[in-house]
């Protein structure tokens, strides 16, 4: 006798339960088919299992050290997929946003907790990896097969400037700083009137010039000067980035995410990221002391892979395919979102909330800054790489990363 208890009635469409099941499976599959890095997704529930039971401090910042590398990955995928049912405009402000969102997870969770130079460090040292350590694979890993590579030399040029612009947004206040009397040494926040309080207000008032600069640069991006950045954008649509969705057995591209499902893969890793990002920075105190590591080395180092390990394999993969564009639009573009944009608005937020967040950095530290972007405009502003000066960035973060290694840990 035939069994019609799990058919659907007349041959008709499945039920809505169903449905949504077969949504979600959908959605599931899809993710996990992105990228093998999301195969560490397996380190998510390790790492907040770690931080509930109170494991190891070793134990709970590595274990969530890796479960923020496929997050970071999943929310730029959710994003590109929320991108293609909002349209390019805000597309463009989904990514400019989101694209950052690790960084600025982990940097307000530090900040509530008052881990002001872990933010700093953080923020300087997504700017060197980006500039120094990401521009630089790339160009080695483009240049290796190739005599020369060229990209767009005024996108290149208009990045450049911003960055110089920013890179002075963060010395002039070191050199404002040193030209003050020595600041009092007052637990909390500075007293008013105090040399700390002076630099505080001019941090905030240069952070909101910054962020001003920052919503023009995307007005010239996406508006008045869209042409210049169109053959970037045409790369992406024609699956440069997209080379590792799933696809069905013919070899078609399976479609895209839903807006409900894009929104839901947001939000749910966006949860899971701040879970894990508040026991990472939870366990850098235990992890300073049982090491001898600097706050200064795990910020400016080791935190910065966490947030753009998404970027740096898509900036890589494309310089390979002779992309230049798109490779340039990742590695310098955001370099120049963590300048103008995450760390004005960290200081910002501490300013909301009473911690006393900062645009000063030290001599060494805004010295370092000057070298790097000083160096890295001086490769791209031709508009041609080679694989020379890949080894030439590369070299020069393995000495900023070594210099930072022996920097002792200093109070602002």
């Amino acid at each position: 006798m035939p069994n019609f208890e799990n058919e659907p009635l007349l041959g008709g469409q499945p039920g809505p339960l169903k449905r949504v099941q077969n949504g979600i499976v959908h959605t599931v599959v899809k993710t996990f088919q992105l990228s093998p890095v999301n195969y560490l997704l397996i380190f998510v529930p390790l790492g907040i299992i770690a931080g509930e039971l109170g494991w190891s401090s070793n134990a709970i910042f590595w274990l969530n050290f890796l479960a923020i590398v496929p997050l970071a990955s999943l929310l730029a995928f959710a994003t590109e997929e929320l991108a293609e049912h909002v349209g390019e405009t805000v597309g463009g402000l989904l990514n400019a946003t989101f694209g950052n969102a690790v960084e600025l997870i982990v940097s307000i969770i530090a900040l509530k907790d008052n881990q002001v130079r872990i933010v700093q460090a953080s923020m300087l040292g997504s700017i060197l990896s980006n500039l120094l350590l990401v521009l630089g694979c790339c160009f080695v890993a483009g240049g290796v097969t190739r005599v020369q590579q060229t990209f767009n030399q005024t996108v290149a040029q208009t990045m450049s400037s911003l960055m110089a612009l920013a890179t002075a947004g963060l010395m002039i206040p070191a050199a404002f700083h040193a030209s003050l009397p020595e600041p009092k040494k007052e637990i909390g926040f500075p007293e008013p009137g105090s040399s700390d309080d002076l630099i505080l207000s001019f941090s905030r008032g240069v952070s909101i010039i910054l962020l001003v600069i920052y919503i023009l640069y995307l007005v010239f991006q996406l508006k008045t000067h869209k042409s210049l950045f169109e053959e970037q954008a045409q790369e992406a649509d024609d699956g440069i980035i997209t080379t590792a969705l799933p696809t069905d057995d013919s070899g078609k591209e399976v479609d895209h995410l839903s807006v409900n499902a894009s929104l839901g893969v947001l939000v749910g890793a966006t949860i899971l990221v701040s879970f894990c990002a508040d026991y990472l920075v939870g366990s850098i105190d235990n992890i300073v002391e049982s090491t001898g590591l600097s706050k200064t080395f795990i910020g400016l180092i080791v935190i910065p892979i966490v947030g753009n390990a998404a970027e740096h394999v898509t900036a890589i993969v494309v310089a390979m395919k002779d992309k230049m564009d798109l490779a340039i639009g990742v590695a310098v573009g955001s370099s120049l979102q963590i300048a103008i944009f995450v760390t004005p608005f960290m200081v910002l937020v501490g300013w909301a909330i009473d911690v006393p967040m900062s645009l000063y950095f030290s001599t060494f530290e805004t010295a370092i800054l000057f070298v790097s972007m000083f160096i890295s405009n001086l490769v791209i502003l031709d508009g041609e790489s080679n694989w020379l000066e890949g080894a030439m960035l590369l070299s020069t973060y393995l000495i900023v990363a070594l210099a930072f290694f022996y920097y002792p840990d200093v109070a602002n």
